[in-house]
């Protein structure tokens, strides 16, 4: 979390005690200590949690809490303030302002590759653990490396509903203060850990004229004793203090996106594989192999997850007896909300589901087939119809005229005919194509749009023996799988533009595609992936500005403009194609590494001297075993190089 902006609010601001103190009980997490409930084995047991409630204020003026200027437009005409709880307090002095805060240490684990994570926690930290014992794992990795200095600086990033009644989160996400540390953690679980910290000088906040005295006052509330994961060392010491800071990261980290609140419940043979696995999701997501579109949709169903299970830990500790059998009932349901959530996020982080779960919903459309008189109908689609429209067709074609794209498609049987005419259109029926279909654009490709719908999962998805597109355009936005998915069967696009939003082409095993004169742009992953066991044809295409990733940690993909998994291996067939200003490679291989070490091997036994030489004949090798053909492409301009084998 950058600590670089700075906020004012009016000095003269203040008022008596925010409501929810002086003993009544409020309930909110602190922020970088996410660890929050685990063990609802059933919505009436008691809930183990680390979430936080604030000590009753002590003393009138330990209660004061600096307010925003109120809106003026908040109160109507006539309209007097609320009255204050204990009358007006009198201005706070003017003080001189506080200085900028310094830099906290920049994350190690941003620069962290994927196998230097895995080491970290499955070798390192948790050691073959079972999820019961990670609390203690956690805790004794840190305690470990608080050894190596009792005192440093850091920046103390607090909840501001210790210091505001009101805030806007935009603009204050937390309230920071330079504070010296000295460490004599508890021997409890990591998340718990508390040091004592003191106003370090110069006074240093991220809020410019926040009053000295009030820190002090909110410290002396707090008996100088915060949580240790609330604190982040700044920069401008010496090398154990970077250590120190790496493993409060780690541990955050750990909490924030490895834990889970079901961990502990549920016993689980490998916990460090389970671990290692929700690392390569993270690192899918961050590197956009998951696109970014499904990224949000996980991200937003993890927090939803969070956010239930605290609401009910609420619900539940506001219920004083025995429940009524109406708050009996709201406890099953909050109960049964958490569990529908929770396997939906388990889909995500099993790889297999991941594949064939919620990233790729099967069609489930029934096969039409031919009709039951075997006469193709030709579908036109445009807002009116002329004979000019039809003069090139045969006297004896069945014509059907739609003004809706969704209506022909839907009318289709297989060996029909779709013919598009220049325009904007929508189809929801574009992801449920089982039948042998031809769709065709009449004119230039640029003139026959076919965008997605931003509220669906799929934009064209076919599992049909045999589909066509032609001469038109694609573009994509919102929805989260492939522009184009074929789950089997085979596939043809020919003259298309493809203007992808989430990932390009995907083939899946078992499934072939053909594209042929066609431009792909735009992906967030591979402009083409071929999934194990599928064949691909790509004459004269371009693809170009793939693996547009939105994360700062683009430097690290792989992806760019095709990508093929194995194994087994996917066949490619590949002749005179642009593959240009990719961010990732221009071909990625991704294979096993137990696979890479056998090819490597292989080549060096034959004498490969230079590394230039041993990495040309390693491919020459790879691309036998992948049935890989390559003639006259052009690939040029990727950022990581043209193509390479990747080991995963």
């Amino acid at each position: 979390m950058a600590s670089g902006f700075r906020a004012t609010v009016p000095a003269d601001a203040v008022r008596t005690a925010s409501p929810g103190r002086g003993g009544e009980k409020v309930v909110y997490a602190y922020p970088g200590d996410t660890v929050a409930a685990a063990a609802l084995k059933s919505p009436a047991s008691r809930v183990r949690s680390v979430v936080a409630s604030p000590r009753p204020v002590k003393g009138k003026a330990a209660r004061r809490r600096l307010q925003p200027l109120r809106d003026p437009g908040a109160e109507g005409p006539g309209e007097a303030a609320e009255p204050e709880e204990e009358g007006p307090l009198p201005p706070v002095p003017e003080e001189e302002e506080a200085q900028p805060l310094p830099h906290v240490c920049v994350s190690p684990m941003r620069g962290m590759w994927r196998d230097e994570k895995v080491a970290l926690y499955c070798d390192v930290v948790l050691q073959g653990c079972k999820a019961e014992d990670a609390d203690e794992a956690m805790s004794k990795y840190l305690s470990e490396k608080l050894k190596l200095k009792d005192k440093w600086f850091g920046v103390w990033k607090t909840n501001p509903e210790l210091f505001f009644v009101k805030y806007d989160e935009a603009s204050i996400p937390f309230v920071g203060i330079l504070v010296e540390v000295t460490c004599e953690p508890s021997q409890n679980s990591s998340s718990c850990f508390k040091v004592t910290v003191s106003v370090a000088e110069p006074f240093s906040s991220n809020i410019a004229n926040i009053p000295r005295d009030l820190v002090d006052e909110i410290l002396e509330e707090l008996e100088h004793s915060v949580p240790l994961l609330e604190v982040y060392p700044v920069e401008g010491q010496d090398a154990d203090i970077r250590d120190i800071a790496l493993a409060l990261e780690a541990v955050r980290f750990f909490y924030d996106f490895l834990w889970r609140d079901w961990d502990d419940e549920e016993s689980c043979e490998n916990y460090t594989a389970l671990i290692e696995e929700r690392i390569n999701l993270w690192c899918e997501i961050q590197d956009g192999t998951i696109p970014g579109p499904i990224a949000q949709r996980f991200k937003k169903t993890l927090e939803k997850y969070k956010s239930k299970r605290v609401e009910l830990i609420e619900y539940q500790s506001n219920i004083k007896e025995d429940p009524s059998a109406a708050e009996a009932v709201e406890c099953w349901k909050k109960y049964y909300e958490i569990v529908m959530l929770c396997g939906l996020l388990k889909m995500w982080e099993d790889l297999r589901l991941r594949v064939h779960g919620p990233f790729f919903p099967r069609i489930l459309r029934r096969r039409k087939g031919k009709r039951d008189f075997g006469k193709t109908i030709t579908h036109i689609v445009a807002k009116v119809m002329t004979t000019e429209m039809v003069k090139d067709l045969s006297s004896d074609t069945l014509l059907q005229q739609h003004d809706d794209l969704d209506l022909a498609l839907d009318s289709c049987y297989s060996g029909d005919t779709v013919v598009i005419f220049p325009g904007e259109y929508q189809a929801a029926n574009l992801a449920l194509l089982t039948d042998d279909i031809i769709i065709k654009g009449v004119g230039k490709r640029e003139e026959i749009l076919i965008t997605s719908e931003p509220s669906r999962d799929s934009f064209v998805v076919s599992k049909a023996a045999d589909v066509k597109l032609m001469h038109l355009s694609l573009i994509q936005q919102g929805t989260v799988d492939g522009i184009v998915v074929v789950e089997s069967g085979h596939m043809t696009l020919e003259n298309c533009v493809l203007k992808c939003e989430g990932t390009g082409v995907c083939v899946l095993t078992g499934a072939a595609l053909t594209i042929t004169d066609s431009e792909i742009t735009g992906a967030q992953g591979a402009g083409v992936e071929l999934y194990p066991g599928s064949i691909a044809i790509l004459e004269r295409n371009e693809i170009h500005h793939c693996n547009n990733l939105r994360t700062s940690d683009s430097s690290k993909s792989t992806l760019g403009g095709v990508s093929m998994k194995f194994l087994p291996a996917p066949k490619l067939k590949m002749t005179n194609n642009h593959i240009y200003n990719n961010n990732g490679y221009g071909v990625s291989i991704l294979q096993p590494t137990e696979q890479f070490f056998i090819v490597a091997e292989e080549t060096l036994n034959k004498g490969a001297a230079s590394g230039d030489k041993k990495d040309d004949k390693m491919l020459s090798k790879v691309m036998q075993n992948l049935n890989l053909e390559m003639n006259n492409n052009k690939i040029e301009a990727n950022l990581k190089g043209d193509i390479r084998i990747v080991t995963s």
